[in-house]
Order: structure tokens, then sequence, then C-alpha cells
């Protein structure tokens, strides 16, 4: 379709936008149900999925009462009607209408890409972070549609909760036939260590999403099911804010279900059912900052105010859970885990997981733990399950299943297996076992898409294998109008799509679905809605007729009284990677300001003072900037100064300015739910940044004197950049431990660089020379105020007053060596208003004189003033390896017995 153009914006003085749209919107592919218009679109007549037949064991799947009117999609009716809640929607665009979507389209992505929202298909350490895909418009589901979905997902995760009871239990159902023990205990998901668990509440699921689709028929229909780890809770949330806040007259005149007060009644149910503790302790269980959800883990844990924690952050004692905090181990109650069940616990799952806990199902076998879901659900998830859940709901609950699921045979049963095999060019061929690396697993493959040689070769595997195949009859997509931006403009673009919807637990055997639930959206020419695919999404609007529920997890109406402050724990692993987002805060800055420093010198009109030159070389060499090989400047200016530039950006280079502005990302992001979004952005621009001029320079190295203005102009936007970082980390941040230590970090790595610069430009000489001099000031970044207080006197003592003893001055060992002192006694453990012994391992400023610092022996030398160099810069890194060991490692004895 063509892109929108300016005489349409104009019609809309004569056009509502809901006409517009009406005129403008393609209608959904033949065969597919058209969320615009509510209705199929035919032209190839929509058949109901085949029903599956041969075995007892598989239930035909119902067909819901009624069907969606359907339209002819050629005539200019087709257009003209869209259905009342895409009307309303459209003519609440407000006055720019149309013509202000391309515009609401780039502030979106916009406030996608500042609020840090993403999703990695492929995470590690050094990739770029993929943004979340999120459409403009949002999916609006009437009432009546809701009303179906609700009942009857609640339906199927009360069986599902029962199956789980009994496959952990008595097992009837193996018993009676009813589940073929292949799809139980054959399964790698079946975890036999939970046999015989009784969970808190009698209730094994908590957390649990079912995938949708709507056929040609206006119906829905059951796809899969989600019950290990089931992502989108927090990614609904971030669409829902998103979209909102670009149609609020819309938002609000549709009566849009609200979100919250479903997050506060699964929490308040998880707090009820918790074993022990009042109140209880709940955490949300993260694989690490690498995994591609990370970022929805952090907004959830943050948004429902619960700690998040990786598995190193938790130690089992006596069957019982405890968080690894700064003040000792504190009890965790409740798990709400985002880690697949075989990582839980490397002592009886998988021996090589590194994500678990050593002893968790052992808390969980003893009653100590409610985890939400119960570990061993994975089975639950096998697409072959779907075939036998309707015998199941009689069984189990006596009811028959509302809410259909697409037929699906399992071809491990010779009946299935023969119904199968006819029919595999108009059905999906899946894995019954997805992911298992005991049984084959594959990608979901459409026989539709396939020549008849390579049908004939699927169905020569399935003969062969028939256990590890399952056929699911293929579902055309409904598909719901999208905004396609092309350079500025765009256009609405059907797209076929996938809902999934979340019931969740609100209390003992008591659920209740969220009103709402993330759409995603296929490719522009895919039939398979998925975002490790290319996929998007989309928000979900759930109408109602009634008031509509503000609910919000503020709590406005709360009394003085029960205000009392709450303090998030730290963990020793957050408390760890503060501390080094600190230190390596601050080795970019002196890797930067050294930089710049050699740089200016080597450029400079004058510099040949060889002490000058090997006190530079020393110090780019003992930070990592350049080589050991690499000749000093006094024998090849040039080859200094292009060994430096080239290794600026090496990220394999240990100490480099780009490896320590990656490391800061680095740290920042396993701790990115303390950092304030304005914060993680500055990091993530600053790396990104740098490292994209370092490129375009080692692509320019030709010009020697271009290369060196080019790296100049990087290192100054690099201190700018990080000049912001430092601001954040000291005018945004709560003063506890956490900041404690990411501000120790900072200062220990500052009084160990001073130190040695210091000792360096003593012991070579520099110091005593007017360009190594004013090297040395500039280097403590003090040039103005050396300027101002001493005028034009240039000898040891002034230097020694400003940049060692003045506790004024921030960056004088003496303001630095206080600080430390000062921040190492408010630790947690720490004695209030009294220094600890770790305190007593750096020098007292107190103590120094400047007659004292500036004798000379009879070599004129400064053995007092050196001595105190060499002994700053060694207690630096002890204090240092103590801090380590006392709150990172929980090895020392004054912490090894608090609050066990």
């Amino acid at each position: 379709m063509e892109p929108l153009n300016e005489s349409l914006f104009g019609a809309q003085a004569l056009e509502s936008p809901a006409a517009l749209a009406s005129a403008l919107a393609p209608a959904a592919a033949p065969g597919h149900f058209d969320e615009l218009r509510g209705a199929a679109t035919p032209s190839l007549q929509p058949r109901p999925p085949p029903s599956p037949a041969g075995t007892p064991l598989h239930d035909a799947a119902q067909a819901p009462p009624t069907a969606a009117p359907t339209v002819p999609s050629d005539t200019p009716e087709a257009r003209a009607d869209l259905a009342p809640p895409w009307h309303s929607f459209f003519d609440h665009l407000g006055q720019g209408g149309f013509a202000d979507l391309p515009r609401r389209a780039v502030s979106l992505e916009r406030q996608i890409r500042d609020n840090g929202v993403t999703y990695n298909v492929y995470a590690d350490a050094d990739g770029p972070q993929r943004p979340w895909s999120l459409d403009l418009f949002p999916l609006i589901i009437s009432p009546e549609s809701w009303s179906q979905i609700e009942a009857g997902v609640l339906q199927r995760v009360r069986v599902l909760d029962r199956v789980m009871a009994d496959v952990y239990g008595p097992q009837q159902l193996l018993a009676e036939g009813l589940l073929p023990a292949a799809l139980v205990r054959g399964h790698p998901g079946y975890l036999r260590p939970m046999h015989g668990v009784k969970p808190p509440g009698d209730t094994w699921l908590h957390i649990t999403a079912f995938d949708l689709a709507r056929g040609p028929d206006g119906n829905w229909w059951v796809v899969s099911q989600r019950t290990q780890a089931p992502s989108g809770l927090g990614y609904l949330l971030e669409n829902r804010l998103a979209i909102s806040r670009q149609f609020p007259q819309a938002f609000e005149e549709l009566q849009v279900q609200r979100l919250a007060a479903t997050y506060s009644a699964m929490m308040e149910g998880l707090q009820r059912m918790c074993p022990a503790g009042s109140p209880p302790h709940i955490a949300l269980l993260t694989p690490g900052p690498y995994n591609e959800t990370y970022f929805e883990h952090a907004y959830l844990a943050r948004y429902l105010g619960i700690t998040l924690v990786e598995g190193s952050d938790l130690t089992v004692r006596d069957q019982r859970v405890y968080l690894k905090t700064l003040q000792g181990l504190r009890p965790v109650h409740g798990l709400i885990k985002r880690l697949d069940d075989q990582f839980l616990d490397p002592l009886e799952l998988r021996p090589d997981s590194t994500l678990g806990v050593p002893g968790l199902l052992q808390a969980i076998r003893a009653g100590n733990l409610l985890v939400a879901n119960m570990p061993g659900s994975a089975f639950l998830e096998s697409p072959a399950l779907l075939g036998f859940l309707p015998a199941l709901a009689r069984r189990l609950i006596g009811e028959k299943l509302q809410l259909p699921a697409l037929p699906t045979w399992w071809c491990g049963e010779r009946a299935a297996l023969e119904s199968a095999l006819p029919q595999l060019g108009d059905c999906a061929i899946k894995a019954t076992y997805p992911g298992s690396e005991s049984h084959a697993s594959f990608e979901a493959v459409l026989g539709s898409r396939m020549t008849r040689r390579q049908l004939d070769e699927w169905a020569g595997r399935i003969v062969r294998q028939g256990d590890e195949h399952t056929v699911q009859s293929y579902l055309p997509l409904s598909q719901m109008p999208t905004w396609a931006q092309d350079f500025g403009r765009g256009h609405i673009a059907p797209r076929a799509m996938l809902l999934r919807v979340f019931a969740v637990s609100d209390g003992a055997q008591s659920w209740r679905v969220l009103p709402g639930g993330l759409a995603r959206l296929a490719g522009a020419d895919a039939q398979i809605a998925s975002m490790q695919r290319g996929g998007s999404s989309a928000d979900v609007w759930v109408q109602t007729h009634g008031e509509v529920d503000r609910t919000t997890l503020l709590q406005p109406h709360a009394t003085p009284a029960s205000l009392a402050r709450h303090r998030a724990p730290v963990t020793s692993r957050a408390a760890e990677n503060m501390f080094w987002l600190g230190r390596y805060t601050e080795r970019a800055e002196n890797a930067v300001r050294l930089a710049r420093l050699t740089l200016d010198q080597l450029g400079g009109e004058d510099p040949s003072s060889r002490a000058l030159l090997e006190w530079l070389h020393g110090l780019a060499t003992r930070n990592g900037l350049i080589s050991p090989e690499v000749p000093i400047g006094s024998k090849s200016r040039r080859v200094f100064e292009r060994a430096l530039i080239a290794d600026l950006g090496n990220v394999a280079t240990g100490a480099s300015v780009g490896y320590n502005l990656r490391c800061v990302r680095q740290a920042a992001a396993a701790v990115r739910e303390r950092l304030s979004q304005d914060h993680w952005n500055q990091i993530v621009r600053a790396e990104a940044d740098f490292l994209r001029r370092a490129a375009e320079q080692a692509g320019e190295m030709n010009e020697g004197s271009f290369a060196a203005g080019a790296a100049l102009r990087s290192l100054e936007a690099a201190s700018a950049a990080l000049s912001s970082m430092t601001g954040a980390q000291t005018d945004r941040m709560t003063r506890d431990d956490a900041w404690r230590l990411l501000s120790i970090g900072r200062h220990i790595e500052r009084l160990a660089f001073l130190s040695s610069a210091l000792a360096a430009g003593f012991e070579g000489g520099s110091v005593h020379e007017v360009g190594g001099f004013e090297a040395m000031i500039a280097l403590f970044d003090s040039t103005i105020t050396f300027h101002a207080r001493y005028q034009q006197r240039r000898d040891v003592a002034t230097l020694v007053d400003l940049l060692v003893l003045d506790g004024d001055n921030p960056r004088s060992l003496a303001w630095v060596t206080q600080t430390l002192r000062g921040r190492i006694a408010k630790l947690a453990g720490s004695a209030p208003g009294k220094l600890t012994a770790l305190s007593y391992e750096l020098p007292d400023p107190a103590m120094w004189t400047l007659e004292n610092l500036c004798e000379v022996d009879a070599e004129g030398k400064y053995p007092a003033l050196v001595q105190l160099f060499e002994f700053c810069e060694v207690a630096a890194y002890h204090v240092s390896d103590a801090i380590g060991t006392r709150y990172f490692t929980l090895t020392s004895e004054s912490v090894r017995s608090v609050g066990v």
C-alpha cells in the first residue's frame, strides 16, 4: 500500500479518522480473521481445524458455538466498516488524526530506546542490545470475547495444577492410562526429586501463560501453554505504559481494564502462602544480565518491590534458603523463578549449573520455601499434552473444556500416527520434547511450506521416531492492524498475531486472569509470531462494560504508623558489582585523563624532556594503555603516539579506555535495577560512542596529526560522558551500603593511581622540571587551583601541599584517604561513629606534616614522601582484598556468624 500522503491528511477536514482508516487499511489476507473489521476475509473459504480421530486418548476439540460473520474482501463494503472498538479508537486520535501518527511512532521508538527496553535473542557480554519491538496500535478485545478467554483459561489452569498434583503424588492418571508415561516420566522436565512434595497452599502453578490464536470463525483456540518460567509479565507492563501515553484519550474512552489489581492480588496471594515469615521475604530469581529477557526481570522486580537475585546470592542452611547480604544472611520465604527447572539445583539436577542454588530442592521438600512455579512443570509444556487435556478435565474437575485447543496428535500412539500422516500438508510438526538434549529437538515447521519430497522425508522421520514428534492442526492466525513506518511516513498493514494471556494465583487453589496480555506479531511475510524470529509486540486493551478498576500498587491511605522505613537488602553480588562499577568508572576516568595528557605532551611544541616522556611511558605501560614493547617518546615519538591511539578502543586489551568503558557497562548491567534510567543510558551511550569513534579512527591512521586530533576529540567526549556518570553516582543515588561500596571502589582506585603517579614522578625526577611539574598538576586535575593559590611557584612544597595534604582537594591523597576511612566506617557491621579495624589499614592524614614529607636526604631524594606513596598504594589494594573477603565472599568470621 502507498504511504499516506498530504492530500489524504487534508481529507480529514471532510472525513473522520475512522472513515479514513476504513478507506486506507487493507483487509486481512484471505482466510484470516480481520481484527480491525471483526470478520473473516474469505476468498478461500475457511474451514474449521480437523478433529483428531483414531484413538480414545485424544478428544475432538469442540467447536465454539458461534462464528463471526464473513464479509467478501473484494467489495467496498468490506473496507468501509470497522469493528466498533476500532471505530472509537481512530475517532479519538485527537486533532492531529492520521497526520500525527508518524510523529507518535517516532516518539514511541524514542521512548522504548530511552527506557532501555531490550530483548536479546542471543544475549552475550559483548553483543549489542536489541531494542524491544513494540507496535503503535494496541490489540483491542471486546468484553464478550474476553469472557470466553477468561473462563477458559481459569478452567485450564485448574486442570494443569491438578495434573501436577497427581503426577507428583498418587499418579492415578498414569495408572488409569489417561496420561502416557512417556510424556511424563520420559520427559526430561519431569523431576523425580519432587515426587511426594506438598507445596504451600496445595498450589503448584502460580504464573501460567497460554498462547491463543483467533481462528477464521472469530473464536479463540489454545496453541501452547507455558509453565516453567513464562515470560511477558514485565514487557506487557512496559507496553501498556508506552501505548497508553500515546493514546490517552482513546485509552480512557474505551474503558480499558487496568493491570495493577492483578499484580497486587498475585503478590498478596504469594505472601499468604509463604511457609513462614512476617512479613515474608519474596525474591525474583534470574539467570543474570546475559539472559535475553533480563530487562523484564529487573523491571518486574522493581515494579513488585521485591529483591532481584541470582543463584549465587542465595545459600541453603539447615534446609532453609538465605540471601547473602552485607548485613549477613537473611531468610527467603518465596521465590518467583525465571530460571528453567534443570538449572535450579546442581546437587540434584544439572551438576554443571552455575545459575542455581545447591540444596534448593531440599529446602522445597522440607516445606520451607514457596517457589512460583514449583519445579517440575516443564512436561506440561509439551505440545503433545494438549490432546489429552479434554479427558483429563472431565476426570479431574468434572467439566468440559470451554476454550478448545488446536487438534493435536502425539505420534507415539499408532492410531494418532495413522491419523496425522495423511494431514501433514495442512499441519504443523512440533518436537514433543522441545529443547531436550536427550530427545530429537527441532524448530516447528509448517507442512504448507514444504514440497512433496520434504513432506515425505518428515513422514519417514515421524514413522521411525513417532514419540519424538507431535502434529498440530494449522490455524490461519488472525491479523490486526499495525503501523508500518517508512522514512518518516507510514501506513496501516495487517500482521498475523498470537495472544499470550496469563493466569496468576491470588491464593491457595485460586487464580485470576490478567485483563490484558502480550500480543506477538509475525514479520511482514511470516505466519509464525515469534520474538526470536524478528517479530514484534503490541499492547492488549481488554474492554469492560462495568466500572474500570483503578487499583494501584501505591498506597495513598497508609498511616504514618504503618510507614516503617523499608530498606531493600543489599546482596553480596550486588554489592560486589557496585564496588566494581565504582572501580571501573574511576579507571576509565584515569585512563582518559592520562591518554589526553600524553597526546597533548607528544604533540606539544617542546616534547624533548626525557624525564617527562619516561614518566608518561611508564604510566601508560603500567595502566595498560600501551604494551611494554612500545619505545618511549624520546626514541620514537610517533611510534609511541600511534601505539597509544591504536589501543584506545581495543576491548581485548585489559586496561584500554574502551575496555574499561565496557567493564563499566557490564558491571552496571548486573545492578541495573539500582540505577536510574538516565544513568544507565549514559553508560550505554558512552561505551557505544567511544568504540564507534575508535573504529573510525582505526581506519584513518595514515596521518598521525589527524589521528591524534581525532583521538583527542574522542577522549574529550568520553571525559564529558564520564563526568555525567560520576555526577549521577554522586547526586542521584541513595546513600546505602551499595552506594558506599561504589564510592569506596572509586576512591581505592583513585588512591592507588595517584600514589603510583606521584611515586614515579619523584623517582624519575620529572617533577623537578617545569614540564613534568605542570603535567603532574594536570593529571590531578588541579591546574587552575594550583596557579590561583601559588601563582608562579613551582617547588616540591607547593606540590605536596596541594596534592598530598590539602583536605579540600578531592584529588589529594589526604582527601581520598580520609574519605575512604569514613566510608568504610559506615559500612554494615561497623560500630556507629567509630572507625573499624579495616579503616586503620589506611594511613591517617592527621599524622602527615609538610616539614617531614619535604625532608631531603644526602642524595636529594624525598624518602618520607616516597615511602608514603608506596604505603598508600599497597594499602589501597590490601583494603580492596579485605573488603572482598568480608563482604562479597562472606568468609570472615564476623559475617559467617550473622543471621544463621
